[in-house]
């Protein structure tokens, strides 16, 4: 009898993506909203990022951090939903070994990044509204830059550990991911080898640059707010909340979708494996759609630079 240490340990050269394990089925009816939930993030934040381009107005640090936003949602939804469209629609379900990892590379570097971003962005707001006579010389295209560098850098250089640990596991038998997307837990779990240091690696990394996101967030809206409060003209409490207002509803939608899906496999065992995966998918989506469409409302200067862009069309 062989022994264990003569297994097969020959390399993947593929995985196969198998969506909805128990509900496959609905794989049709489901592409038609996430088509146009696709199509929505793409248009809209392609329109925002020409009218911030075009727009002279808007060549200013606040627009310069949304269209980072905008650069960053439209990169997460192009490296996961065309795949998932083309499991749902053609049933192409493989994905070779190095696309896999790259594609989980990704998904939890810019995650990560949009978090970080809506950080920066949250500061912009602490010093328009607290030091407003400063904010000139603190948010300069200097800032921008620098901020843009460090929401790359940061961010990359700790996701990028979580696609290494799992793609140098041995992967001897099963090469089928019940899941839409390569995800660091049902890519690894494949494995025969252990798998706790990809665990602890993702959950601490996810939660130190997560948590401190949020935490810097909500420190920097408690200042405003007190900041705010103490405002006694009237319209002026009205005025500064309404610049805060596109911003906090962002890291709303990025917030509570993130939360659900959490929560959702916190508690795995007690809810249907698909609902997670359609999470997930779901917080590629519905973000990226909404973000520029706040913004486009809410910002009378985005909204005349669209006119004017749809105008010279």
């Amino acid at each position: 009898m062989a022994s264990p240490s003569n297994y097969s340990i020959a390399p993947v050269a593929e995985f196969l993506l198998i969506c909805f394990p128990n509900y496959q089925t609905w794989q049709h009816w489901l592409s038609l909203p996430l088509s146009f939930l696709f199509l929505l993030a793409m248009g809209a934040n392609t329109t925002l990022l020409i009218t911030i381009w075009l727009e002279a107005s808007l060549h200013e640090p606040m627009y310069y951090l949304l269209s980072l936003l905008s650069l960053l949602d439209i990169v997460l939804c192009l490296t996961v939903i065309p795949k998932v469209l083309a499991i749902f629609w053609f049933d192409f379900r493989s994905i070779s070994f190095s696309t896999c990892f790259l594609q989980m590379f990704i998904m939890n570097s810019f995650l990560t990044m949009e978090s970080c971003t809506f950080m920066v962005m949250a500061y912009d707001r602490y010093v328009a509204i607290c030091q407003p006579l400063r904010y000139p010389s603190i948010i300069s295209d200097q800032f921008v830059a620098r901020a843009a560098i460090f929401v790359v850098a940061r961010n990359a250089l700790f996701s990028l550990p979580v696609p290494i640990l799992s793609a140098r596991l041995r992967y001897c038998a099963e090469n089928i991911i019940k899941n839409c997307i390569c995800t660091n837990l049902s890519v690894s779990k494949l494995s025969c080898d252990d798998i706790t240091l990809n665990r602890f690696y993702q959950f601490v990394a996810g939660w130190t640059l997560l948590g401190s996101d949020l935490i810097l967030i909500v420190l920097s809206y408690s200042f405003i707010l007190k900041a705010v409060l103490r405002i006694k003209a009237e319209g002026a409490v009205a005025k500064a909340l309404s610049t805060c207002g596109s911003h906090f509803i962002l890291i709303l939608f990025f917030s509570t979708v993130l939360l659900v899906l959490v929560i959702t496999n916190l508690a795995r065992k007690r809810i249907p494996p698909d609902v997670p995966i359609l999470l997930n998918i779901l917080h590629h989506l519905i973000p990226p759609a909404l973000n520029p469409i706040v913004y486009g409302v809410r910002t009378k200067e985005i909204k005349q630079g669209i006119q004017k862009l749809l105008s010279r069309l």
